[in-house]
């Protein structure tokens, strides 16, 4: 049987070809909790300077696609000192490395505020927004609106509508990847895992869950727990990793590297001593 292939099909299968071959393979690094202040009940912060300048001069060194820090970006929320040095730090990261920064709580407060909000853009910009790399896209949430929205009812239930809407123009947008960035995870091993300080309440949980599953969404990277931990929920992998700054368990300070292959997300957390060993 002869097939007959139209021009306006030719040039379909030719755009998905190339589109296709354009997916070459990248790096990025995905940091969390810089939070300068923590090691010393905020009377200084000399220790999250040092581990912070190491992990921006690695990745000068390393030469990733871009840097995602997901939050408590200091301890004190508002406080300048803190604020000047997380920023003139993260200014000497390579221009051709683009920088994404994530609130946390310590940065708009646990129960955020309509002012505590205002006081975040004015130092770091927006709280949620959304980036491109390659054949990725890259949604960034504030996650304190979603962990405790009741001080903020309005800002939450715009960001949600917000997500809702770049959700859907991700998944029709033909990305290969739609990563969500943010800084309380979701659940720290088991989607049904019991409530606490460091997971999103078990009903918010599910409804963001099955709203990232509906739009193709496949990693949640999150921070917060200053600690590295895994889970997953049917496809979608909930990557929990470990401090820059001061850690809270058994890892040591130190950030994920996270490589792309079409499709294909590998990753793996590397301690701030460790990082030195890389090629």
């Amino acid at each position: 049987m002869k097939r007959t292939f139209y021009p306006g099909t030719i040039i379909t299968i030719l755009l998905l070809l190339i589109a296709g071959c354009s997916s070459k393979p990248y790096t990025f690094f995905q940091m969390a909790d810089t939070q300068f202040g923590f090691f010393n009940a905020n009377k200084e912060f000399s220790r999250e300077t040092v581990n912070m300048e190491k992990a921006i001069a690695e990745s000068n060194r390393l030469k990733p696609a871009f840097v995602v820090i997901c939050g408590d970006l200091v301890n004190k929320p508002g406080d300048l000192a803190q604020i000047t040095e997380y920023k003139r730090i993260a200014a000497k990261l390579d221009p051709s490395i683009k920088l994404y920064s994530v609130s946390g709580n310590h940065d708009v407060e646990n129960v955020p505020t309509p002012a505590s909000l205002e006081l975040y853009k004015q130092h770091f910009g927006e709280d949620r927004y959304t980036f491109r790399s390659g054949n990725m896209i890259g949604i960034i949430i504030n996650s304190s609106l979603i962990k405790d929205p009741s001080l903020a009812p309005e800002e939450a239930a715009a960001q949600e509508y917000w997500l809702r809407i770049n959700l859907e123009k991700a998944n029709k947008s033909g990305a290969k990847n739609i990563m969500v960035f943010m800084h309380h995870s979701l659940f720290l091993k088991d989607p049904n895992e019991p409530d606490e300080y460091f997971n999103i309440n078990s009903e918010r949980r599910k409804m963001y869950l099955d709203l990232f599953k509906q739009y193709g969404v496949k990693q949640v990277f999150a921070g917060h727990y200053h600690r590295n931990s895994y889970g997953r929920s049917g496809d979608l992998e909930m990557i929990t990793t470990g401090p820059v700054g001061r850690p809270l368990g058994a890892d040591s300070s130190g950030f994920r590297i996270v490589n792309v292959k079409g499709s294909l997300v590998e990753h793996k957390y590397h301690t701030l001593d460790s990082l030195s060993l890389l090629p």
